[in-house]
């Protein structure tokens, strides 16, 4: 099968002057070829498109392919992850990963937590707050954790995120806000073990890869799972699978949330549990980062016993079976 791969690249956007941080979810060289090694092993011929400007021309000139691998995150918006593949769905072009709503739900971590609750899935009590004076009238108990609403790579998340009272509340939401331009989430602080799962498959064909447990050490910054923590994770946090009934359970709460999104092919849901241990769902991340080191559902697989051509081989796989 001819598949192209569609990315967003880094050093593309730092030569375009973005921070670091501005390009947080990106991917680096090594994750594109990565992927391209296993695709071509796995005997399909594979084109590099990059980025949707680039993928617009191709589509533009009668190009067209028997899948696309997606990885591009877009730039700008909550429904940045959902462009490519709705500029794909219009030219009736297969790809990996959910569709344009399955994206745009996840990304926005308000709505997600509304649909894990229709689930049936435990979540934290949470407002999103808009403006200032949302912040003000926040009556859920302290301490609370607030969050960018629709950034991924853990990007706005420092221990100040971690707010103990109602003045440290406003002056952080606003502090967000100002940096990120879209609302922010509070919700109730969860102090307890922290999850996140590994899914594979569509549907009821989908199932768990894994439950890893996040653990963090001396150096690490307090309060999570933070950008600084996700950046230093080989010096600040260790990662073990987990097996016991509480990861069990967070593996199950995960399962329901992912086909109950509709989410398909592969990805992660993050969890963390309570002061009496309980999970509770924190987000969802259909379109997980793939880098064949750094990333969180490589390293998750690899403590599961699955490679990283097990990995894509599954997820193309998954996606052929819906097509």
């Amino acid at each position: 099968m001819r598949i192209g791969i569609t990315y967003d690249l880094r050093t593309d956007y730092l030569a375009a002057g973005y921070s670091p941080e501005d390009i947080a979810e990106f991917d680096s060289v090594e994750t594109i070829e990565a992927i391209e090694r296993v695709l071509r092993g796995m005997g399909h011929e594979t084109e590099r498109i990059g980025h949707i400007g680039r993928l617009r021309t191709r589509l533009a000139d009668g190009a067209r392919w028997g899948m696309v691998f997606n990885i591009a995150e877009g730039l700008r918006g909550a429904d940045r992850e959902a462009r490519v593949p709705a500029l794909l769905e219009g030219c009736g072009v297969p790809y990996t990963f959910s569709d344009p709503r399955a994206l745009t739900a996840g990304l926005d971590k308000g709505m997600s937590k509304r649909l894990a609750r229709d689930a049936g899935v435990r979540t934290a009590d949470f407002e999103v707050v808009t403006r200032l004076a949302d912040a003000e009238r926040c009556a859920l108990p302290l301490p609370l954790f607030v969050k960018p609403v629709a950034e991924g790579s853990s990007k706005g998340i420092t221990a100040a995120n971690v707010v103990a009272s109602r003045q440290a509340l406003v002056r952080r939401c606003g502090t967000l806000m100002d940096r990120y331009r879209q609302p922010v989430l509070v919700e109730t602080y969860l102090p307890g073990r922290e999850f996140t799962v590994g899914i594979v498959g569509t549907g009821e064909r989908a199932e768990v890869l894994g439950v890893m447990e996040v653990l963090y050490g001396n150096g690490a910054e307090p309060g999570g799972y933070s950008y600084a923590n996700k950046v230093n994770f080989q010096a600040c946090v260790r990662y073990e699978l987990a097996l016991d009934e509480t990861a069990r359970r967070a593996g199950a709460m995960a399962l329901r949330v992912w086909r109950f999104m509709g989410c398909r092919d592969a990805g992660r849901v993050d969890l963390r549990c309570d002061a009496s241990g309980e999970p509770h769902f924190l987000e969802i991340n259909p379109l997980a980062g793939l880098h064949p080191r750094h990333s969180d559902l490589p390293i998750l697989c690899r403590l599961a016993g699955l490679g990283y051509d097990g990995l894509i081989d599954l997820i193309v796989a998954s996606a052929r079976r819906r097509v």
